[in-house]
């Protein structure tokens, strides 16, 4: 009953202004057709006018009342309000609420005004909605975003389905309401043409189903550390997108790859290692081959005063002399029954060194081996794991752990192999025509 009284009265009113409008215009001479015209067009610009004297009322409201209260609120989320502009999209669909309700008792002399106001309102109030949701999910993802639980997921893929969602509804009503049919009877002719929307949208599909897949598997995340050869890709990711995955190199280069690929191609991620603690050092050391021997107990002695051999040195003396002993070995020839070579404590050497060193990771592999021989020679390899991730402590142990191994090798009577230098040459060439090579 209130409703329909408030009708009345603003009928009432309308008819009164353009009743009062009309015989002012006649008042100056103007008549018939003309009075009529020139009536609508001053009611048009008083509604305009009246439109815009609301909208500064409500933006004065939500700019000055609703963001002072948030401002001083201890939450952050509502910021995220504030920075995704919610309230300046929700003053603009109240307005048109208001023009909706108002426009058609205003102007109700002119039935076929109305009609045209009422269609570009529908329209005008299906493009604020699909601003305050678009708001609303860009505040969403900014929340998810600072939440430790949603950090390394591909929010954004998430957001940019839902963004086209609300697209393909927004533009299914605009249609409907230009057109004046139900939405139904455009969605049935739409699936005429799915197969052009497949083709067209072939990238988003796919993009699309590869989002779901990575972040159902938990294949990779937003931080994470990958590499794809094939596309130029070693670095971390900056952002998973719908149809796009950022990736910043350690050149500080962005690389932009399809999201699909992470499906359809090999790609290498660290985050196991990352999460391990640990970074493998896997370098070898090339031994000069003609420079590998047995040792004399002389210089076994000499190698007793390295602090950290000592212990193994003493064991392998007694098993070495209990093994010769019960196989009565010919001590006088060296390759029978066993004996201690440079490589072999060498070997045991660079494992005890790492063994004590705190910058290698106990808890994970720590072997020192022998490759196969090559014409570079003989490859011992490290092969360990630093005790932190980052690169540059990564670098600064692995060299200083070979610094050591390089200066320490000659104490065991070892050269690493190197191919022949310009010195090499010119030191055989004088060696071989020195005076006392010559023939006389």
């Amino acid at each position: 009953m209130e409703k329909a009284n408030i009708i009345n009265i603003t009928e009432k009113t309308t008819s009164s202004i353009y009743q009062l409008t009309f015989n002012l215009v006649e008042s100056i001479g103007v008549h018939d057709k003309n009075a009529h015209i020139l009536s609508a067009t001053f009611l048009i610009i008083a509604t305009f006018i009246l439109l815009l004297f609301l909208d500064y009322i409500l933006r004065f409201f939500f700019n000055s009342i609703v963001t002072g209260f948030i401002k001083k609120s201890k939450n952050n989320w509502d910021d995220k309000l504030l920075e995704n502009k919610v309230q300046i999209h929700l003053s603009r669909l109240i307005l048109i609420a208001i023009a909706q309700q108002l426009l058609p008792y205003i102007f109700i002399g002119f039935p076929s005004f109305i009609d045209i106001i009422t269609k570009l309102l529908g329209i005008l109030m299906i493009f604020a909605i699909y601003g305050v949701a678009n708001a609303l999910l860009k505040t969403l993802r900014d929340i998810l975003r600072s939440s430790k639980a949603f950090l390394d997921k591909p929010v954004d893929s998430y957001l940019q389905v839902l963004q086209i969602f609300l697209i393909f509804v927004v533009g299914t009503l605009i249609v409907s309401a230009v057109t004046g049919n139900s939405p139904w009877s455009f969605l049935v002719s739409l699936g005429a043409a799915s197969a052009i929307l497949m083709l067209v949208f072939k990238d988003t599909i796919l993009g699309f189903v590869a989002s779901i897949q990575v972040s159902a598997n938990d294949s990779v995340r937003v931080g994470d550390w990958i590499e794809m050869p094939k596309y130029g890709v070693d670095g971390d990711i900056l952002q998973i997108n719908l149809n796009n995955v950022r990736v910043q190199n350690w050149d500080k280069t962005i690389v932009t790859i399809p999201t699909y690929t992470l499906l359809s191609d090999s790609f290498k991620n660290y985050r196991g290692m990352q999460e391990s603690g640990g970074r493998r050092i896997k370098r070898s050391i090339n031994i000069k081959i003609s420079t590998i021997r047995y040792l004399s107990n002389e210089e076994i002695q000499e190698l007793k005063k390295i602090a950290l051999l000592a212990p193994y040195i003493e064991k392998r003396e007694k098993e070495i002399k209990e093994y010769n002993e019960q196989n009565k070995v010919d001590p006088t020839v060296l390759v029978n029954g066993r004996r201690m070579t440079n490589i072999g404590l060498f070997r045991a050497y660079i494992k005890a060194y790492a063994v004590q060193n705190p910058d290698i990771h106990q808890q994970l592999t720590l072997l020192v081996r022998q490759l196969a021989p090559n014409e570079h020679g003989l490859p011992l390899e490290l092969y360990m794991f630093t005790k932190g991730t980052q690169w540059s402590f990564f670098e600064d142990t692995m060299s200083d752990i070979f610094d050591h191994l390089f200066a320490a090798i000659k104490y065991f009577d070892l050269e690493v192999f190197e191919l022949p230098a310009s010195d090499d040459l010119r030191k055989h060439l004088n060696q071989k025509h020195s005076p006392s090579m010559l023939k006389p």
